[in-house]
């Protein structure tokens, strides 16, 4: 591992933050994590920082993973920032740029995060997927690491408050097999979807859920939005964004 100081201090900051919080990470298929060549980690979102504990795995197998973070936040700090940790922008403007930089950046052998369900699942559960990853693991050919995190949306998450001090949550992190990049798209976005999902239940699998927890989701007893509910809710906050950008 190349020696990158901007990436290194963050990645000190983030092993305190998650000491003073008592995180009880739990992490299986760690081994799955390649030590050299490019791959695409597919990751599912249900929190606004669960991307740490994404950093978190790539360092323990003595990787710096690069984030695909919104164009437009390449400014100021946060911009000096993404350009230290060769973080890919990505312009929904542009997305075909945006996407060439992630295959390249795979193809000189870089670990590429991507959500693939785009957005924080409200539900908790597995939302669509969309292609890009498989889209890129197809172009770049390179294997989809699937990663499912589990825990995380306790500490801060969409309609909650935040939980920043020492709670102790348990945080259940599952890696699985690596996933050849063949075609059809739509078949290994199937896949993807599919080894997550078999993912997710791991994770879940004696993680102690009260009943009716709003952070647990309905089919375990929780008080979480369905995938239904979380849907319309998603749909009303984009329509705020465009009427507020329309004012």
């Amino acid at each position: 591992m190349s020696r990158e100081p901007v990436y290194d201090i963050l990645t000190g900051l983030v092993r305190t933050m998650f000491a003073v919080q008592g995180l009880r990470i739990d992490i299986t298929g760690q081994d799955r994590i390649p030590r050299i060549g490019g791959a695409v980690l597919a990751v599912n979102h249900t929190a606004y920082l669960d991307f740490m504990e994404v950093g978190l795995v790539g360092r323990i197998s003595r990787r710096n993973v690069r984030y695909m973070m919104k164009a437009e936040l390449e400014h100021g700090i946060v911009g000096f920032l993404m350009k230290h940790c060769k973080a890919i922008g990505v312009d929904r403007a542009a997305g075909a740029a945006s996407f060439r930089r992630a295959v390249e950046a795979l193809r000189e052998g870089e670990l590429v995060v991507v959500y693939p369900e785009a957005t924080i699942s409200r539900s908790f559960e597995l939302k669509e997927f969309k292609s890009g990853a498989a889209r890129m693991a197809i172009d770049a050919d390179v294997p989809v690491i699937p990663i499912v995190i589990w825990g995380a949306h306790r500490i801060w998450t969409k309609g909650f408050p935040k939980q920043l001090g020492r709670h102790r949550f348990p945080i259940n992190i599952r890696i699985g097999d690596p996933i050849p990049p063949a075609e059809p798209t739509d078949d290994l976005t199937a896949e993807i979807r599919t080894r997550m999902g078999e993912l997710l239940e791991q994770a879940q699998t004696g993680y102690p859920m009260p009943e009716g927890a709003p952070w647990v989701p309905v089919r375990l007893g929780g008080s979480a939005p369905t995938l239904a509910e979380a849907a319309v809710l998603e749909r009303e906050e984009m329509a705020r964004r465009r009427a507020a950008q329309q004012r």
